[in-house]
């Protein structure tokens, strides 16, 4: 079953942010996974919801998607992550 990630980011460093862009695709793609959102235009159509650049990630299961969150080649990425954007990360089973 697909599992995704939803992300949120408020980018609060665009240097590091972009370094972060650049980079991190490969390690997405080396665990299988790939982009579905990633930071185009959008509308709030309920809620107080307030996005800032959504990405959303699909991986072909939960146990790949932790496994490239938490992977060697992914942890200085997401260090940068953090020090480049404000966050919410949710990891989150399809269908």
């Amino acid at each position: 079953m697909a599992a995704y990630v939803y992300a949120n980011l408020k980018v609060t460093d665009e240097a590091a942010f972009a370094e972060y862009r650049q980079a991190v695709p490969a390690t997405i793609a080396a665990y299988g996974g790939r982009y579905l959102v990633r930071g185009g235009a959008f509308e709030v159509l309920e809620g107080e919801a307030r996005p800032e650049r959504l990405v959303i990630l699909e991986f072909p299961d939960m146990a790949t998607l932790r496994a490239w969150y938490r992977s060697d080649a992914y942890r200085p990425l997401l260090a940068l992550r953090k020090r480049a954007t404000d966050s919410q990360i949710v990891a989150i089973d399809g269908l």
